[in-house]
Protein backbone atom coordinates (compact mmCIF):
# COMPACT_ATOMS: atom_id res chain seq x y z
CA UNK A 1 0.00 0.00 0.00
CA UNK A 2 1.17 3.69 -0.92
CA UNK A 3 0.09 6.64 0.92
CA UNK A 4 0.94 9.86 -0.21
CA UNK A 5 0.58 13.20 1.64
CA UNK A 6 2.65 15.56 -0.17
CA UNK A 7 4.20 18.42 1.08
CA UNK A 8 2.36 21.81 0.87
CA UNK A 9 4.31 23.36 -2.38
CA UNK A 10 3.54 20.37 -4.36
CA UNK A 11 1.20 21.51 -6.77
CA UNK A 12 -2.85 21.26 -5.64
CA UNK A 13 -5.81 20.84 -6.60
CA UNK A 14 -8.76 22.21 -4.50
CA UNK A 15 -8.71 25.09 -1.58
CA UNK A 16 -11.95 24.83 0.35
CA UNK A 17 -12.90 27.52 2.97
CA UNK A 18 -15.84 28.92 4.72
CA UNK A 19 -17.10 32.57 4.27
CA UNK A 20 -17.62 34.19 7.83
CA UNK A 21 -21.06 33.86 7.98
CA UNK A 22 -22.56 34.35 12.01
CA UNK A 23 -22.88 38.03 12.21
CA UNK A 24 -23.37 37.03 16.50
CA UNK A 25 -19.44 35.75 15.86
CA UNK A 26 -18.74 38.07 14.53
CA UNK A 27 -20.45 41.28 15.14
CA UNK A 28 -19.06 44.58 13.74
CA UNK A 29 -15.97 42.37 12.51
CA UNK A 30 -18.13 40.62 9.85
CA UNK A 31 -17.81 42.80 6.87
CA UNK A 32 -13.92 43.41 7.61
CA UNK A 33 -13.17 39.54 7.88
CA UNK A 34 -15.05 39.08 4.13
CA UNK A 35 -13.30 42.12 3.25
CA UNK A 36 -9.83 40.71 3.54
CA UNK A 37 -11.19 36.70 3.11
CA UNK A 38 -11.43 38.76 -0.64
CA UNK A 39 -8.27 39.82 -0.14
CA UNK A 40 -6.04 36.82 0.36
CA UNK A 41 -7.83 34.51 -1.57
CA UNK A 42 -7.45 35.99 -4.81
CA UNK A 43 -3.98 36.04 -3.89
CA UNK A 44 -3.71 32.44 -3.07
CA UNK A 45 -5.22 31.38 -6.30
CA UNK A 46 -3.35 33.51 -8.50
CA UNK A 47 -2.33 31.42 -11.67
CA UNK A 48 0.82 30.49 -11.71
CA UNK A 49 3.45 31.90 -14.44
CA UNK A 50 2.76 28.36 -15.64
CA UNK A 51 -0.47 28.59 -16.18
CA UNK A 52 -1.22 26.36 -13.21
CA UNK A 53 -4.40 27.01 -11.40
CA UNK A 54 -5.62 26.29 -8.30
CA UNK A 55 -9.65 25.47 -7.97
CA UNK A 56 -11.54 27.47 -4.51
CA UNK A 57 -14.75 26.31 -3.25
CA UNK A 58 -16.43 28.49 -0.65
CA UNK A 59 -19.16 27.23 1.54
CA UNK A 60 -21.63 29.83 2.48
CA UNK A 61 -23.90 29.47 5.42
CA UNK A 62 -26.52 32.12 5.18
CA UNK A 63 -27.83 34.76 2.24
CA UNK A 64 -25.78 37.61 2.94
CA UNK A 65 -22.55 35.81 3.42
CA UNK A 66 -23.59 33.69 -0.20
CA UNK A 67 -24.18 36.98 -1.40
CA UNK A 68 -20.49 38.51 -0.04
CA UNK A 69 -18.69 35.61 -1.51
CA UNK A 70 -20.00 35.81 -5.18
CA UNK A 71 -19.73 39.37 -5.41
CA UNK A 72 -16.12 39.14 -3.81
CA UNK A 73 -14.80 36.31 -6.01
CA UNK A 74 -17.33 36.11 -9.11
CA UNK A 75 -16.32 33.10 -11.18
CA UNK A 76 -12.83 32.58 -10.02
CA UNK A 77 -14.61 30.45 -7.12
CA UNK A 78 -17.28 27.93 -6.66
CA UNK A 79 -19.52 29.02 -3.78
CA UNK A 80 -21.76 26.24 -2.23
CA UNK A 81 -24.72 26.81 0.20
CA UNK A 82 -23.71 24.84 3.34
CA UNK A 83 -24.24 24.67 6.83
CA UNK A 84 -21.34 25.10 9.27
CA UNK A 85 -20.96 26.29 12.53
CA UNK A 86 -17.50 28.74 12.17
CA UNK A 87 -14.73 29.06 9.23
CA UNK A 88 -12.01 27.75 10.86
CA UNK A 89 -12.35 24.79 7.66
CA UNK A 90 -8.52 23.51 8.68
CA UNK A 91 -9.55 22.24 11.78
CA UNK A 92 -13.16 21.02 11.26
CA UNK A 93 -12.02 19.46 7.57
CA UNK A 94 -10.44 16.42 6.49
CA UNK A 95 -6.88 15.82 5.77
CA UNK A 96 -6.49 14.42 2.17
CA UNK A 97 -4.16 12.07 1.32
CA UNK A 98 -3.83 9.55 -1.66
CA UNK A 99 -4.07 5.86 -0.56
CA UNK A 100 -3.08 3.76 -3.40
CA UNK A 101 -3.61 6.28 -5.65
CA UNK A 102 -7.83 6.85 -3.98
CA UNK A 103 -8.37 9.98 -3.22
CA UNK A 104 -9.19 9.85 0.43
CA UNK A 105 -10.71 12.01 3.27
CA UNK A 106 -9.28 11.78 6.90
CA UNK A 107 -11.38 12.63 9.42
CA UNK A 108 -10.36 12.70 12.74
CA UNK A 109 -12.54 13.74 16.16
CA UNK A 110 -13.55 17.16 16.50
CA UNK A 111 -14.14 18.39 19.51
CA UNK A 112 -14.77 22.37 19.67
CA UNK A 113 -10.87 22.80 20.63
CA UNK A 114 -10.98 20.66 23.61
CA UNK A 115 -14.91 21.62 24.53
CA UNK A 116 -14.41 25.36 24.39
CA UNK A 117 -16.15 26.18 21.52
CA UNK A 118 -19.20 23.75 20.39
CA UNK A 119 -20.83 24.65 17.51
CA UNK A 120 -23.40 23.35 15.47
CA UNK A 121 -22.11 21.92 12.20
CA UNK A 122 -18.57 22.10 12.81
CA UNK A 123 -18.31 18.37 13.53
CA UNK A 124 -20.31 17.58 10.38
CA UNK A 125 -18.34 19.98 7.80
CA UNK A 126 -15.58 17.73 7.38
CA UNK A 127 -17.92 15.42 5.95
CA UNK A 128 -19.25 18.11 3.55
CA UNK A 129 -15.76 19.24 1.99
CA UNK A 130 -14.77 15.21 1.55
CA UNK A 131 -17.97 15.40 -0.58
CA UNK A 132 -17.89 18.22 -2.71
CA UNK A 133 -13.50 16.87 -3.32
CA UNK A 134 -15.22 13.10 -4.51
CA UNK A 135 -12.93 11.57 -1.63
CA UNK A 136 -13.59 7.95 0.27
CA UNK A 137 -14.01 9.39 3.54
CA UNK A 138 -12.13 7.68 7.07
CA UNK A 139 -12.85 8.31 10.31
CA UNK A 140 -10.10 8.06 13.02
CA UNK A 141 -10.92 7.63 16.69
CA UNK A 142 -8.47 10.33 17.81
CA UNK A 143 -9.43 14.06 18.88
CA UNK A 144 -7.46 15.91 16.57
CA UNK A 145 -7.33 19.37 14.33
CA UNK A 146 -5.66 19.72 10.67
CA UNK A 147 -3.92 22.65 12.46
CA UNK A 148 -2.37 20.81 14.96
CA UNK A 149 -0.51 18.99 11.86
CA UNK A 150 2.26 19.70 9.82
CA UNK A 151 3.91 17.13 7.24
CA UNK A 152 6.84 17.51 5.00
CA UNK A 153 5.74 14.94 2.64
CA UNK A 154 8.56 13.03 3.19
CA UNK A 155 6.72 10.51 6.48
CA UNK A 156 7.37 13.39 9.27
CA UNK A 157 5.06 14.92 11.32
CA UNK A 158 4.96 17.70 13.66
CA UNK A 159 2.67 18.65 16.30
CA UNK A 160 2.96 19.82 20.10
CA UNK A 161 2.03 17.79 23.15
CA UNK A 162 0.37 20.95 24.83
CA UNK A 163 -2.74 19.98 21.95
CA UNK A 164 -2.59 16.68 21.38
CA UNK A 165 -1.77 15.22 24.68
CA UNK A 166 -4.02 17.65 26.67
CA UNK A 167 -6.32 15.87 28.66
CA UNK A 168 -9.56 17.93 26.63
CA UNK A 169 -8.15 16.44 23.56
CA UNK A 170 -7.25 12.55 24.73
CA UNK A 171 -7.64 11.43 28.25
CA UNK A 172 -5.99 8.61 29.18
CA UNK A 173 -3.69 8.13 25.35
CA UNK A 174 -0.29 8.93 25.64
CA UNK A 175 2.60 9.70 23.52
CA UNK A 176 2.90 6.23 22.03
CA UNK A 177 -0.94 5.79 21.73
CA UNK A 178 -1.20 9.00 19.96
CA UNK A 179 1.45 8.50 17.77
CA UNK A 180 0.78 4.84 16.70
CA UNK A 181 -2.71 5.89 15.61
CA UNK A 182 -1.42 9.24 13.47
CA UNK A 183 1.04 6.64 11.76
CA UNK A 184 -2.01 4.41 10.71
CA UNK A 185 -4.36 6.90 9.73
CA UNK A 186 -1.67 9.04 7.61
CA UNK A 187 1.15 6.81 6.70
CA UNK A 188 3.49 9.14 8.65
CA UNK A 189 7.02 7.60 9.78
CA UNK A 190 8.03 9.76 12.71
CA UNK A 191 6.42 12.17 14.57
CA UNK A 192 8.10 14.91 15.95
CA UNK A 193 6.92 17.00 19.69
CA UNK A 194 7.08 20.50 20.12
CA UNK A 195 6.24 21.05 23.55
CA UNK A 196 4.41 24.33 24.01
CA UNK A 197 2.37 26.48 21.34
CA UNK A 198 1.76 30.30 21.41
CA UNK A 199 0.46 32.07 24.64
CA UNK A 200 -3.66 32.54 24.56
CA UNK A 201 -3.74 30.25 21.78
CA UNK A 202 -7.23 28.95 22.55
CA UNK A 203 -6.19 25.77 20.14
CA UNK A 204 -3.85 25.11 22.75
CA UNK A 205 -0.17 25.21 20.69
CA UNK A 206 -1.43 24.55 17.25
CA UNK A 207 1.82 23.86 14.94
CA UNK A 208 0.58 25.96 12.28
CA UNK A 209 1.22 28.89 14.36
CA UNK A 210 4.19 28.23 15.43
CA UNK A 211 6.41 25.57 12.97
CA UNK A 212 5.77 25.21 9.35
CA UNK A 213 8.15 23.11 6.77
CA UNK A 214 9.81 24.91 3.95
CA UNK A 215 10.17 21.47 2.52
CA UNK A 216 11.48 18.45 3.61
CA UNK A 217 14.42 18.95 6.12
CA UNK A 218 14.23 22.70 6.71
CA UNK A 219 11.55 24.29 9.31
CA UNK A 220 10.42 27.27 9.81
CA UNK A 221 9.98 29.09 13.14
CA UNK A 222 9.60 32.95 14.49
CA UNK A 223 11.79 34.97 16.94
CA UNK A 224 11.12 37.34 18.92
CA UNK A 225 10.10 40.90 17.96
CA UNK A 226 10.69 43.58 20.64
CA UNK A 227 11.38 43.50 24.30
CA UNK A 228 7.74 43.24 24.84
CA UNK A 229 6.64 40.17 22.92
CA UNK A 230 5.16 38.22 24.54
CA UNK A 231 5.90 35.25 22.98
CA UNK A 232 9.84 35.53 23.51
CA UNK A 233 10.40 33.01 26.21
CA UNK A 234 8.11 30.28 24.01
CA UNK A 235 9.53 31.16 20.47
CA UNK A 236 13.32 30.49 21.64
CA UNK A 237 12.36 27.30 23.28
CA UNK A 238 10.78 26.03 19.98
CA UNK A 239 13.65 26.89 18.36
CA UNK A 240 15.92 25.07 20.61
CA UNK A 241 13.67 22.19 20.40
CA UNK A 242 13.81 22.03 16.75
CA UNK A 243 17.67 21.94 16.39
CA UNK A 244 17.67 19.14 17.95
CA UNK A 245 15.37 16.98 16.26
CA UNK A 246 16.15 14.69 13.18
CA UNK A 247 13.83 13.83 10.59
CA UNK A 248 12.15 10.37 8.86
CA UNK A 249 15.30 10.17 6.90
CA UNK A 250 17.36 10.91 9.31
CA UNK A 251 18.20 14.25 8.71
CA UNK A 252 19.12 17.07 11.15
CA UNK A 253 16.05 19.72 10.78
CA UNK A 254 17.83 22.55 9.71
CA UNK A 255 16.10 25.37 11.53
CA UNK A 256 15.45 28.82 9.89
CA UNK A 257 13.95 31.76 12.02
CA UNK A 258 11.86 34.87 10.87
CA UNK A 259 10.69 37.76 12.71
CA UNK A 260 7.38 37.39 15.02
CA UNK A 261 4.47 40.10 15.04
CA UNK A 262 6.03 40.70 18.34
CA UNK A 263 3.01 42.50 20.26
CA UNK A 264 -0.05 42.90 18.85
CA UNK A 265 -3.54 43.96 20.92
CA UNK A 266 -6.90 44.16 19.19
CA UNK A 267 -8.00 47.27 21.26
CA UNK A 268 -9.26 45.91 24.48
CA UNK A 269 -5.53 45.52 26.11
CA UNK A 270 -5.40 41.35 25.94
CA UNK A 271 -2.70 40.06 24.14
CA UNK A 272 -3.38 37.43 20.93
CA UNK A 273 -1.28 34.93 19.71
CA UNK A 274 -0.93 36.57 16.16
CA UNK A 275 1.65 34.99 13.92
CA UNK A 276 3.47 34.82 10.42
CA UNK A 277 3.26 31.33 10.35
CA UNK A 278 0.31 30.84 9.48
CA UNK A 279 0.38 31.69 5.64
CA UNK A 280 -0.72 29.28 2.68
CA UNK A 281 0.79 28.10 -0.57
CA UNK A 282 -0.49 29.06 -4.21
CA UNK A 283 0.14 28.13 -7.51
CA UNK A 284 2.37 31.82 -8.12
CA UNK A 285 2.19 32.79 -4.19
CA UNK A 286 2.64 32.40 -0.58
CA UNK A 287 0.39 34.75 1.55
CA UNK A 288 1.15 35.52 4.74
CA UNK A 289 -1.02 37.43 7.32
CA UNK A 290 -0.02 40.67 8.52
CA UNK A 291 -1.63 42.80 11.33
CA UNK A 292 -0.42 46.64 10.73
CA UNK A 293 2.86 46.14 12.19
CA UNK A 294 6.82 46.78 11.58
CA UNK A 295 7.17 42.80 11.56
CA UNK A 296 4.84 42.09 8.68
CA UNK A 297 7.58 43.82 6.62
CA UNK A 298 10.67 41.93 8.16
CA UNK A 299 8.88 38.20 7.97
CA UNK A 300 8.08 38.49 3.98
CA UNK A 301 11.48 39.88 3.66
CA UNK A 302 12.96 37.07 5.33
CA UNK A 303 10.52 34.10 3.82
CA UNK A 304 11.24 35.83 0.18
CA UNK A 305 14.68 34.78 1.03
CA UNK A 306 13.21 31.14 2.28
CA UNK A 307 11.41 30.35 -0.79
CA UNK A 308 13.11 32.01 -3.73
CA UNK A 309 10.90 30.27 -6.20
CA UNK A 310 7.71 31.74 -4.94
CA UNK A 311 6.45 35.02 -4.61
CA UNK A 312 5.47 35.63 -1.28
CA UNK A 313 2.88 38.47 -0.30
CA UNK A 314 1.54 39.78 2.25
CA UNK A 315 -2.39 40.49 3.38
CA UNK A 316 -3.82 41.80 6.21
CA UNK A 317 -5.79 39.14 8.54
CA UNK A 318 -6.60 41.70 11.48
CA UNK A 319 -10.04 41.21 11.22
CA UNK A 320 -9.85 37.45 10.71
CA UNK A 321 -7.36 37.26 14.08
CA UNK A 322 -10.48 38.49 16.03
CA UNK A 323 -11.74 35.28 15.38
CA UNK A 324 -8.84 33.21 16.64
CA UNK A 325 -6.48 32.77 13.58
CA UNK A 326 -5.91 33.97 10.12
CA UNK A 327 -5.22 31.75 6.34
CA UNK A 328 -4.07 28.33 7.02
CA UNK A 329 -6.71 28.38 9.71
CA UNK A 330 -9.85 28.54 7.44
CA UNK A 331 -8.70 27.00 4.47
CA UNK A 332 -8.12 22.63 3.94
CA UNK A 333 -6.37 22.10 0.53
CA UNK A 334 -6.40 18.85 -1.41
CA UNK A 335 -3.14 18.18 -3.72
CA UNK A 336 -3.09 17.29 -6.91
CA UNK A 337 -2.90 13.65 -8.80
Amino acid sequence: MTIDLPHETAPQAHLFTCWPSDGALWDADLEPAQAEFACFLKAVIAPSATGRTLDLTILAATDQAEASARKALGRRARVVRAPFGDVWARDTGPVFLRRDGEAVAVRFRFNGWGGKYELPGDDTVGGVIATLAGARQERVDLVAEGGALEFDGEGTLITTRQCLLNRNRNPGLGEAAVEARLKAALGVEKVLWVDEGLVADHTDGHIDNIVRFARPGVVVCQSPRGDDDPQGAVLDAIARQLSGMTDARGRRLQVRRIPSPGRVELGDGEVVPASHMNWVIGPRNIVVPVYGTEGGAAAITALRRIFPDREVVGASARAILTGGGAFHCVTCHQAGE
